[in-house]
């Protein structure tokens, strides 16, 4: 496929106090398997709002997203879940480990909800992957804040996704442990061939994308 993600014409309003408030309108986009794409702004411009409907977490006032070539605005939230269950990835700012889960059980479960097999197997390649094959069996809470992040990135690529999306991924970082984890997720994605989305404050971040979306 030519693209991996794109947003036609999408636009996006929410009720308030004072009535409807236009987020965006009309944004096109497109991105293609093994590109980057950052979505940069001030605080409150939609690039959270912006992820959550190319990831079909949500769905647009206006236009479409075509996700691995599937129109999400034509499936049920069912068929969205299971889309994004298979082939998308995500990374938090705040990690959202499952905290009495070890650091491999937490690489797991997206494979055991999937029942796929070597699940075991393949989340000792993931961890090792980012450095992290000494410490699977420990808790998050027994975690610094930059290796809960690789665990987080451990999880997201271990099924392969075709997308990745990345909400402020270094934004719960001091700036030498966001570099390393930046470092890190740029070899996954040249690695697996993954397409990623990223909202970010960090131009440092931004600036080694392919593209830069900017919302005003």
């Amino acid at each position: 496929m030519s693209t991996v993600l794109e947003a036609v014409d999408l636009g996006k309003e929410v009720a308030t106090a004072e009535g409807r408030f236009q987020i965006f309108s009309a944004l096109n986009l497109q991105v293609a398997p093994g590109e980057s794409l950052a979505v940069v702004g001030a605080s409150g411009s939609g690039k959270s709002t912006l992820l959550g409907l190319l990831a079909g977490l949500d769905l647009p006032t206006s236009g479409h997203v075509e996700l691995l070539d599937n129109n999400l605005s034509s499936m049920d939230e069912d068929g969205r879940a299971r889309l994004r269950a298979g082939k998308v990835g995500f990374v938090f700012q705040s990690f959202h480990l499952i905290p009495t889960l070890t650091a491999i059980d937490n690489v797991m479960m997206p494979m055991e909800l999937l029942s796929v097999e070597n699940a075991y197997e393949k989340s000792v390649a993931a961890l090792a992957d980012v450095g992290l094959d000494r410490r699977q069996h420990h808790y998050p809470s027994q975690l610094s804040g930059g290796e809960q992040q690789r665990v987080a990135l451990a999880r997201a690529f271990v099924l392969q996704p075709g997308v990745l999306f990345a909400d402020e991924p270094t934004g719960n970082l001091d700036h030498a442990t966001g570099g390393k984890i930046a470092d890190l997720l740029f070899d996954l994605v040249e690695q697996h061939n993954t397409a990623v989305v990223l909202a970010t404050h960090d131009d440092s971040l931004s600036r080694r994308c392919d593209h830069v979306l900017e919302l005003e």
